[in-house]
This record gives structure tokens, sequence and C-alpha cells, in this order.
């Protein structure tokens, strides 16, 4: 079974390999000596931008409110990549046993990809105890790291893969049209996502190419299976988001000015969780390179039954 896993690279996908190996070289990042360096972060700006936090849609915030609502957002941005990133190693180290015996490029840029996601997640414990540092008691990350991971890794290597490159593409998405652009951002938390997005442009590109190794392997009957996995693995990234919306908004309304009219809870409410939607599921759906290697994969019916399940996710 071992060796029908390991197939020969074309020369282009080798090279690719190749190339993400390269660029994963010369961009290695410290956590200490690049990032932090020595900072705290500075609670006097925004975390996150408003075309993620949304919190320019929720006009009876005063400035201090909106602000405060960003940082929490943040904190939970910080949280959730550190949450995804367990299954994610934890997939990629499996993928990487079907290199030992062929091609090594590919297997030393997945064994690199691996260190790199157990470096983030590092990252992200740091950065949540600093924040904690700043922050009033009272935050709840919902989720544990390792029943999620095992959750996940339950479905097919096909939907994990998919679900793995869809949340890599909305990472690129996110800092460069909203992080990078944003100066009113706090400093360490801006190149917190910086130095994330570096990594995570090689790892995109080494899913696409697992994820469509591993599709060119399936009968049609093992790939439709594999079709509704990532549907319920989608439902399962949502029924998350909602929980910590909820929890994030309750916590919020401890420390903000307040108090909140029945409908400006309402709105809150909906509005956080609007935002984590976009953030974790609908920029990732919409984006364009997501949608042409899954659509190349799979089959218009098939395609349909995606769109029905994610349409309420995006209205």
């Amino acid at each position: 079974m071992q060796t029908e896993m390991q197939t020969q690279p074309s020369p282009a996908t080798e090279g690719r390999y190749a190339r993400c190996l390269e660029n994963s070289r010369r961009i290695r990042w410290d956590i200490d000596r690049d990032v932090i360096r020595g900072r705290t972060f500075d609670f006097s700006g925004h975390f996150l931008p408003d075309g993620l936090s949304m919190v320019n849609r929720l006009p009876f915030l005063n400035a201090a409110d909106a602000r405060l609502l960003s940082q929490i957002q943040g904190r939970t941005y910080a949280n959730i990549f550190g949450l995804v990133e367990r299954w994610i190693n934890a997939k990629v180290l499996e993928l990487s046993r079907e290199h030992w015996l062929g091609d090594q490029v590919a297997l030393e840029a997945l064994v690199g990809f691996s260190q790199e996601e157990l470096k983030h997640q590092e990252l992200f414990r740091r950065i949540e105890r600093m924040i904690t540092a700043g922050m009033p008691s009272g935050y709840s990350a919902v989720g544990n790291a390792n029943d999620v991971a095992s959750l996940v890794l339950g479905k097919s290597t096909w939907a994990v893969l998919a679900l793995t490159c869809h949340i890599e593409l909305f990472t690129q998405v996110h800092y460069l049209e909203s992080i990078q652009p944003d100066g009113s951002l706090s400093p360490l938390f801006k190149d917190v996502f910086l130095f994330h997005w570096k990594e995570e442009s090689q790892h995109a590109i080494l899913d696409e190419l697992e994820w469509t190794r591993c599709d060119a392997r399936l009968t049609p009957a093992e790939r439709d299976r594999a079709v509704d996995d990532f549907i319920a693995l989608v439902g399962a990234v949502d029924g998350l988001i909602q929980a910590q919306a909820a929890a994030d908004v309750t916590y919020f309304r401890t420390l903000a000015a307040g108090p909140f009219r029945s409908e400006q809870v309402t709105a809150l409410e909906e509005g956080v969780l609007r935002a984590y939607r976009w953030q974790y599921i609908v920029s990732g759906a919409q984006h364009p390179r997501f949608l042409k290697l899954l659509t190349g994969m799979i089959t218009p019916a098939q395609t349909e039954r995606v769109m029905k399940a994610l349409a309420p996710i995006m209205a």
C-alpha cells in the first residue's frame, strides 16, 4: 500500500516543491529576534482592521469600545490560528511519510512546513500570554486544540486538505488586503501577521500540491464521500465560531462603556458572528484560487452541494 501512495512528481510539480523549499530557507524567522523584539502590545491601537473586525458597521460604539472589540477579535484571531495549526501540522507529518522513499525535495519541504507550523503554534501561545497580561480577566477561548484536531483528522485527507488550503489562502488575503495597509494597528500585532504571512504563502502552495496529488488517487465514489466530509468540516468550523462569537460578545459587554439597548446587543451578536464567518469561512470560500482548485476536482452536482451548504453562512 505504501508503494502505491508514492507517486513520481512531474518536473513542473517537482520544481514547485523546490521553489517552496528555497523560499522557506530565505525568509526563515525567529520569534524573539524578528517578531517580538522585546516589545509588548500597544493597547492604544486596534488589533484587527475594520475590513476583518467589521466594527465600523456598529455605529453605536464609541471609539474606545470599537477599539476594545477589535482587540478582543484580534485575540481570538490569533487563538484560532494556533488551534487550526495543530491539525495542519499533524496532517503534514502524515503526508510526509508518502515521500520517505520518493521525492526527497518534497519530503524536505513538508518537514520544513511542519517545523514552521510548530513555531507558529508557539508564537500564538506567546501572544495569548502577552495579551492576557494586558487585558482584564474573563476572556474564554472556545474549543480545545486537540479535540478539534481529532475531529478534523477523522475526516478524509482530501477534505482536510481542502479545508487547510482554504484557510491558508484566506490568510494571504487578510494580510495583504486588510492588515498590511492599515497604519492604525498595534505595531506588534501587525508584525505577528507579517511574519506569519511570509511562511503561510509557501504553505498555501504546498497545500495545493498535496491536495491535487491526493485527488489524483481517488475513485469517483471516494471523492463524493470526501465532498461530504468537507461540507461537514465547514459546518464544524461554523459551529466553533458561533460559540466563540457569543463568548467574545459576552466578554466585551463586561468591559465596554455600555450599557447597550436590546437591539444594540442583537446587532453586536450578529455583527461579530458576521465578521467571524467572513474571516474564517467566506473570505476563503470566495478566493478565486480556491474556487478554481475545488471546481476543477469535483462535478457540477458536487459543486452545487457545497454551495448549498455554504449559502446560509455566506448570506
